[in-house]
Order: C-alpha cells, then sequence, then structure tokens
C-alpha cells in the first residue's frame, strides 16, 4: 500500500499530525465500500495483499505533485494540518507512475507541541521510544497498527470506533511498559528499511466511552 503525505517547504506538517492522519486514511480505505463490498473495485486487491505481508511504503509530495497523486483513486484525511492520501494496494513493480516518482526516504518532520487528546470512542498507538525512525517509516507503522486493530480489535470496541469516524491518537506521554500492558495489537517489523526484522515499532488499542 503506497501513503503519500503532503509536505510543502513552506508549511510542512508536524510528525504526530502525519502519523495519526495516516493511520486513519489507511483504516478508512479498508472501511471504504469499495475494499468491503465483494464487487468493490478494490475487493480483490486488498483481500491479496492481506493474505501476505501487509507493506506500506510512505512517499511525500509537494506543489504540483500533490494534485497529481490526488487524482488518482485512494482516501485523503486532513488532520490538523497534515494531508495523507491511502492508495488501494497492489504489486511493488506496478505502483503508477504519478506516486513511483515521488520521494521515497528522507521524510523526517519536526514532532511540534502535543495535540489535544479526542473525545472517546479513539484508537491510540504508541511508537517504541527505544526505536529511532524518520516521519515516513513511523507514518508506515502507524498505519499498520490501525489495520491490525482494524482486524483484530474486539467487536464492540471496533463498532465505537467506527462510530468515531476512526479517530487516531498518537501518545507520547505514557510509558512504554505501560502501553504495552494495555496493547491489543503490536507491530513486528519486516525489516526491510530502518530496524532489524522483528523489531516491535508500534502498539495500539481503543478507548471507548
Amino acid at each position: 500500500m503506497q501513503l503519500v503525505v503532503r509536505a510543502e517547504k513552506a508549511d510542512p506538517p508536524d510528525h504526530a499530525a502525519v502519523c495519526e492522519a495516516a493511520a486513519s486514511a489507511v483504516v478508512r480505505l479498508l472501511t471504504d465500500p469499495r475494499a468491503m463490498d465483494p464487487d468493490g473495485e478494490w475487493h480483490g486487491a486488498v483481500r491479496e495483499w492481506e493474505a501476505r505481508r501487509i507493506r506500506k511504503v510512505t512517499r511525500r509530495a509537494r506543489g504540483v505533485r500533490w494534485p497529481e497523486a490526488e487524482a488518482l483513486p485512494g482516501v485523503t484525511v486532513e488532520h490538523a494540518g497534515a494531508q495523507v492520501r491511502a492508495f488501494p494496494p497492489g504489486p511493488v513493480a506496478d505502483v503508477p507512475s504519478a506516486l513511483s516518482k515521488l520521494q521515497v526516504a528522507g521524510l523526517d518532520l519536526a514532532e511540534g507541541e502535543p495535540g489535544p487528546v479526542p473525545e472517546p470512542p479513539y484508537a491510540v498507538i504508541a511508537i517504541n521510544p527505544d526505536v529511532t525512525i524518520t516521519t515516513g517509516k513511523a507514518a508506515a507503522q502507524c498505519g499498520h497498527a490501525a489495520q491490525l486493530l482494524l482486524r483484530q480489535g474486539r467487536r464492540k470496541d471496533l463498532a465505537a470506533w467506527a462510530e468515531g469516524g476512526f479517530r487516531v491518537h498518537l501518545t507520547r506521554d505514557v510509558p512504554w511498559k505501560q502501553c504495552v500492558k494495555k496493547a491489543t495489537v503490536a507491530v513486528r517489523d519486516g525489516g526491510f528499511t530502518e530496524v532489524p526484522p522483528g523489531t516491535m515499532t508500534a502498539i495500539a488499542w481503543i478507548v471507548r466511552k
């Protein structure tokens, strides 16, 4: 799955906002009728992808490259100054040219000030503080965490999360060990970039009213 972050030089989004928007974009694409309906145009591609490794690649776009990316089928989430678009999954060797020419490496944004915690229900994602990764990598890991939560979470939790619009909060003020105890799902990286295989990069759980 390709994720594209709008990152203009003059006014780039912050790290947390991009991670939260990426996670929401992944879930909204997977719950879109085009992906969920057996007759939907994305259904087959999503099923085939989820039967294998759920790899994600984060790219950045600025200037005219962003509207070019938005012209392709996908789902865009705008959140706290960030814009992230998720695209239906496909073969690595068959990425549309409007996406393949976008830069993959080097997307590393400032942390910014912590945003407000949303009203429940929402998903909490925590990134392992002992692992150093770029914003692009972190966005992909948050997308993984949200996807695993969607597929493995408890039915009542998922219903509440959906009703709340699939809001996501990247927590930075809860100790990691405490987060691990709360987590419903954990992401262990495949080791393609930045970290060794098997590294626990992100965890997630849902907060209900």
